[in-house]
């Protein structure tokens, strides 16, 4: 049987697992690889014992760990995310955010080799950047230094990935349940008017609260995804670049209106200014074509006329699915709706679903109320109060 061995090496921080072998050829002993844990290390070594006493040798190429820094493998990474960005898998906007949150990261960690980062060094780091900042810039932050690692691991930069068991933190206290009611919406539309995006704004607005349109759902619109002949009510099409997921909306008669308009008003703009090649069928573009980047300014002022202060374009995605509960909707009816992948996502509107079922208790003990004063002739024998 062939000589393999495990030998154990104490660390500061944790212990490694050093797997050695007997050449059966020469009698030299040999390093196989290095483990984190224990048991990852008898499977390896038992693999190991099997190969040799099948009369082959490990591959010492494949097994030889290359010795590359943090900030070499996050520019493996940054290549991966430009390759993406030309073939148009991830918008400007979110490249831009990508680099920025690994230049954040590759600043603490960059000169480092990865394979000498510890669990507890990520961990300590994160525990700063939730100190100084919040649990949702470090969830972001972890998430790329996993994405390092499992890069770094197809390079054989690390034959460990240190944030395996690192979980994300929770966001809750974070989260943005703000919504607004029917007639805040018709406020922010008739504040739009008093900004120089007045005529598509009405149009972003009616999308989000009529249909729970994210801003890169409705940047990224084609008049191509809208039928406006459908079933004679019209139909539309969103795509969402964060989780990969189509939904397919009747379309509402205010959104369908707002959209017919704005389609109208472009057509004669790029006609009184002799516009004829268009670069582009995206719904929210300038008159030459070119995608609109952002809306932050009018947005903003829109907000501040209506009186509306610190509510964001991403509300009106919270306001769609808060008033389709108060309409009467299921959890499960609006995380199909919205397109969420998880209903643990939806849960945050469940205390909505108890002021509806108040409503229809409501409703309730008004009709035993009637019923039982026509049969006592007055007396209602309603005891409680709603």
């Amino acid at each position: 049987m062939a000589t393999v061995t495990i030998q154990k090496r104490k660390r500061q921080n944790r212990n490694s697992y050093v797997i050695y072998f007997k050449d059966p050829f020469t009698g030299v002993k040999k390093y196989f690889k290095t483990f984190q844990r224990q048991k990852e290390a008898q499977q390896a070594a038992n693999e190991l014992r099997y190969l040799l006493d099948s009369g082959k040798l490990p591959d010492a190429q494949k097994n030889r760990l290359r010795m590359m820094t943090f900030g070499e493998v996050a520019s493996h990474l940054e290549n991966e995310w430009q390759m993406r960005l030309k073939t148009k898998e991830i918008r400007p906007k979110t490249h831009t955010e990508y680099v920025y949150t690994l230049n954040s990261v590759r600043r603490k960690f960059g000169s480092l080799y990865l394979c000498q980062i510890t669990q507890r060094e990520i961990e300590n780091y994160r525990a700063d950047v939730v100190a100084e900042f919040s649990a949702i810039s470090a969830n972001k932050k972890l998430a790329t230094i996993k994405k390092v690692f499992k890069i770094g691991i197809d390079l054989r930069a690390a034959t460990e990935n240190p944030t395996e068991k690192i979980k994300y933190l929770s966001e809750k206290e974070h989260e943005r349940n703000r919504f607004a009611l029917p007639h805040q919406i018709e406020a922010l539309v008739q504040a739009s008017q008093a900004t120089k995006a007045k005529y598509y704004l009405p149009v972003l607005i009616y999308l989000g609260a009529e249909h729970g349109t994210s801003k890169q759902e409705a940047l990224s619109l084609r008049w191509s995804d809208i039928d406006f002949e459908f079933e004679g009510i019209g139909m539309i099409r969103f795509y969402r670049t964060k989780n990969k997921r189509e939904r397919t909306d009747f379309l509402m008669p205010r959104a369908k209106k707002a959209l017919l308009e704005w389609r109208e008003h472009q057509a004669w703009m790029r006609n009184r200014k002799n516009i004829g090649n268009v670069e582009s069928d995206l719904v929210f573009c300038h008159l030459n074509g070119k995608p609109i980047g952002h809306f932050n300014k009018s947005w903003w002022m829109t907000c501040e006329v209506a009186g509306m202060k610190d509510f964001h374009f991403h509300d009106l995605r919270h306001t769609f699915c808060s008033n389709l509960i108060l309409s009467g909707a299921g959890l499960k009816e609006v995380k199909e709706m919205i397109g969420h992948s998880d209903i643990s996502m939806t849960d945050r509107y469940s205390h909505l679903t108890m002021q509806h079922k108040f409503l229809r208790q409501k409703h309730l003990a008004e009709h035993y109320a009637k019923s039982s004063d026509c049969q006592s002739g007055g007396h209602t024998g309603v005891t409680g109060h709603f």
